[in-house]
């Protein structure tokens, strides 16, 4: 017994001291994002936790919506929708014109999950636009997607686990339009080099941040022509995949 309890009280010993040097780390760097136990704020930049929060958003529909309209991000509320399977949402909303976002999709009335239209504004403050000036010297007026909700599994297949695209926790993305009518295509400019490739591979590194998921050409060859990122429940606990 005397050595579990030494063990345990080790463990315990070693948790205290890691708390208190993130706690320093962060209020050091005035970052209190970086605290996994701070709350969510969509307008702070990206934080140690901040994609394991996002991820959690997956089970506070309320919250998720407070966080977006405290941001200044203007959605509708869709009612819910059943499936067969596991197929449905009940945290589904579309974004709608003006506020804090400057990014239109393409399709129009695109409908996600709230926790990925949360990702997907930060994405666009912290990523795609600082990206698209770094890289190309325009801003992103319009990204160009494959959609969000389907109900199928993986790759639909006729069994197998279900794809995170049946409760509209994904989406891919196809292109980005930038302000002076440039366009960026993942199937046209992944292999090319250049700017364009520089600022493709830029934001779907920086959507590993906030998304639970994020598959590239670098994947494999169905992800070809799009960049896959979807908020999966897994994200909360750490459990993420970038490729």
């Amino acid at each position: 017994m005397s050595v579990v309890r030494q063990a345990v009280t080790a463990v315990l010993i070693f948790a205290l001291v890691a708390g208190a040097l993130l706690l320093g780390f962060a209020v050091l760097r005035g970052r209190t994002q970086d605290l996994p136990w701070t709350r969510l704020d969509l307008g702070e930049p990206i934080g140690i936790f901040t994609g394991r929060k996002l991820a959690g958003l997956t089970g506070d529909y309320a919250q998720c919506r407070a966080l977006l309209r405290r941001a200044g991000v203007r959605y509708a509320m869709l009612p819910p929708v059943k499936g067969e399977g596991q197929c449905g949402y009940s945290d589904g909303l579309r974004f709608e014109q003006g506020g804090a976002q400057q990014i239109d999709y393409s399709p129009a009335r695109l409908v996600t999950s709230c926790p990925v239209a949360a990702a997907l504004a930060m994405w666009e403050w912290n990523v795609v636009q600082p990206a698209a000036q770094r890289h190309l010297g325009a801003q992103v007026t319009r990204i160009d997607h494959l959609g969000s909700y389907s109900c199928r599994r993986i790759y639909g297949r006729s069994a197998g686990d279900w794809s995170e695209h049946a409760t509209a926790d994904a989406i891919d993305v196809a292109a980005f339009r930038l302000s002076d009518g440039t366009r960026i295509s993942v199937l046209d400019d992944w292999d090319k080099g250049g700017a364009k490739a520089a600022f493709l591979r830029e934001v779907r590194t920086g959507g590993c941040r906030l998304f639970s998921t994020v598959l590239s050409p670098d994947y494999n060859a169905a992800h070809r022509d799009h960049l896959h990122f979807d908020q999966a429940a897994r994200g909360e606990m750490g459990w993420r995949t970038c490729r």
